[in-house]
């Protein structure tokens, strides 16, 4: 089961959560320092490249802690993303299981303002939205991302563990490896202020000279660019 925030989400005021933004990063993964994708172009944290307004040439041979990764993928994702889907929510006051279902899909497509399927869920005809977010599952190894995401904002079925992949980095390719399960809800609380006691969580979170924290990418970055997963 997910984990909750402590802190109520505001339909009035949606805003991103640890719940909303653990969910993003299940279906991505991170990876702590800067790597090379499929292409050439520079990557780091949550799939983040210069485009996002973050320099992500400083992060190579530079990993950092989970916190500021995470910080960072929550910067953009506010910055870059959650405006336009609250744009196509319109007047309608989304619940948090919408507005996290929403965020994914345009963080993974950048189409939410002009799909269908949303339009359709404005209109209130839920079941031919539900069909026709799957017309947005090219290739095909996206189908059971858009399952989860229509089951979430359907049905409001979270699909995170509170978990998501760390990758290293090989060198000298510059390429992603050895994707391991890490928790990420602390670091999430002590960036959005929800953790129960942010001073304990932040005591065990790694350090960005490259210690280890305590401690499913299905349709992942890692797994379209690499052909992993």
């Amino acid at each position: 089961m997910p984990q909750t925030d402590s802190h109520s989400y505001d339909p009035a005021n949606p805003d991103i959560t640890a719940r909303i933004a653990a969910e993003l990063v299940a279906h991505e993964g991170i990876v702590r320092e800067a790597y090379r994708d499929s292409v050439g172009v520079w990557t780091w944290s949550v799939g983040l490249t210069d485009a996002s307004g973050h320099k992500v040439g400083r992060y190579r041979d530079n990993p950092q802690s989970l916190t500021h990764c995470l910080e960072i993928f929550i910067w953009a994702l506010r910055r870059n993303y959650l405006p336009e889907v609250l744009a196509a929510f319109g007047d309608h006051q989304p619940a948090e299981h919408e507005l996290a279902a929403a965020l994914s899909f345009h963080w993974n497509t950048g189409g939410i303002l002009r799909a269908q399927w949303m339009k359709l869920a404005m209109e209130g005809s839920s079941l031919r939205a539900r069909s026709a977010m799957l017309n947005w599952a090219r290739p095909v190894s996206l189908l059971p991302r858009r399952r989860k995401e229509q089951a979430l904002f359907f049905d409001g079925k979270w699909s995170h563990d509170g978990n998501a992949l760390v990758y290293d980095v090989a060198k000298p390719s510059y390429r992603p490896i050895n994707g391991r399960q890490l928790p990420i809800m602390a670091s999430l609380g002590i960036i959005l202020g929800t953790g129960d006691d942010a001073k304990e969580a932040w005591l065990e979170l790694p350090l960005s000279n490259g210690e280890s924290c305590t401690a499913s990418g299905d349709g992942n970055w890692f797994a379209r660019l690499f052909g992993k997963g």
